[in-house]
């Protein structure tokens, strides 16, 4: 017989943002689907990590991660949020935000349990659970303001529910979830059988002078929820694969063994770095929400001249706008067709859902340097203004 691969992963596609980049690169197009900055973090967490790489330690550090990183971590953790973790019992640093989730799912998700989706979700949480025996339901929002109802999300868990995925702000939409809709998240939880793998990524990247919320801090969650955190988000470093998850004791200590067959650990030299970086460089991290919410300003007040439905973002790199005033395509289609003729590229919105609907969202990264998206917006103004004179 011959050999049979693992089926999740034999039937996924190539990423849609690893064939949209690839795309952007053949046509000479402006890639504004992919989330990455296109500028690096500040020079001291550089200059920290190069000294560390030239002076050592370079053995492998500690399974959950340097001293230096994990008392920094939970350092951060009290600044912002007034959360009291101990950097020996609380703490997994992790290689990137991706392998913390991975870590995460794989040690709090059952075999043959189940593991709540918010969609859209991003798209590594599905095919995870399913990789380690888990059944996948989903609680699905709706545009234009993608509310999270808590009626929704109560009928979507069961009594073998294990594992809820939780990501504020939200990639791809940008959705910041409110006080009152995470205290609705926390009385659903606190009647089942669940803990939450909260994705935090974009915990700093949150605008319009709104409030991040962990949903840890909220009655009655301390000991059911774990937070991912990623570096590379907030220093403008997303190279470096540097993350971590926090939480209580019982359940970190279930991430660790996971984490330790993965990754194990990651390179000491870059967790200097972002030990450095969390103590003397958050002011960047703090500016560089003010910068990219002028981005998303920015396309908020051109997309809709172009024909655009600009939908609320309130946080994350993302911003949402429907396609229906421009074309009778579905998403994938137009965005094929716009990184070819137009020379821009972005992400259909349709691939974070499990069913393909809604299809006629398209997502737009903002983390470039403005000067960058003011050509893009050129690029498309420019072509649709030639198709609606032919």
């Amino acid at each position: 017989m011959p050999h049979q691969p693992n089926p999740v992963f034999a039937s996924l596609p190539t990423t849609i943002f690893t064939h949209m980049s690839a795309l952007a690169v053949v046509h000479g197009a402006i890639n504004l689907g992919q989330g990455f900055p296109d500028e690096d973090g500040p020079l001291s967490i550089r200059e920290v990590a190069a000294r560390a790489l030239e002076n050592g330690p370079n053995q492998y550090p500690p399974l959950r991660g340097l001293p230096q990183l994990r008392k920094a971590i939970c350092a951060h953790a009290s600044r912002f949020y007034d959360l009291d973790f101990d950097p020996d019992r609380n703490v997994v640093v992790t290689s990137g935000g991706t392998e913390a989730l991975t870590a995460s799912i794989m040690a709090l998700a059952a075999p043959s349990g189940e593991v709540v989706l918010i969609e859209p979700a991003y798209d590594s949480y599905g095919p995870i659970a399913e990789a380690v025996g888990a059944r996948v339901r989903t609680v699905k929002l709706s545009p234009p303001d993608w509310r999270l109802n808590a009626e929704a999300l109560a009928a979507a868990i069961t009594p073998d529910t294990r594992v809820l995925m939780l990501n504020s702000p939200l990639n791809p939409i940008g959705r910041a979830f409110t006080r009152e809709e995470l205290e609705g998240v926390a009385r659903v939880l606190g009647r089942s059988n669940a803990v939450a793998v909260c994705d935090e990524v974009y915990e700093h990247l949150i605008f319009d002078g709104r409030e991040h919320i962990p949903l840890i801090t909220l009655h009655g969650m301390a000991e059911r929820v774990v937070r991912v955190g990623s570096a590379g988000k907030m220093f403008s470093l997303t190279g470096w694969k540097i993350g971590w998850v926090t939480g209580p004791p019982a359940l970190i200590d279930v991430v660790a063994k996971a984490h330790q067959f993965m990754t194990f650990t990651s390179s000491p030299a870059l967790q200097l770095g972002i030990a450095h970086a969390l103590e003397h460089e958050m002011d960047f991290t703090l500016n560089l929400t003010s910068r990219l919410q002028a981005n998303r300003d920015l396309l908020a007040e051109r997309l809709p001249k172009i024909g655009f439905e600009v939908l609320p973002c309130e946080g994350s790199y993302f911003l949402t706008a429907g396609i229906r005033g421009l074309t009778n395509e579905n998403d994938c289609a137009f965005c094929e067709r716009l990184v070819r003729e137009a020379g821009v590229a972005l992400i259909p919105l349709s691939v974070f859902f499990s069913r393909g609907t809604p299809d006629h969202l398209v997502r737009f990264a903002f983390c470039k340097k403005r000067e960058l998206l003011e050509t893009a917006l050129q690029r498309l103004e420019a072509y649709f203004a030639q198709r609606n004179r032919t």
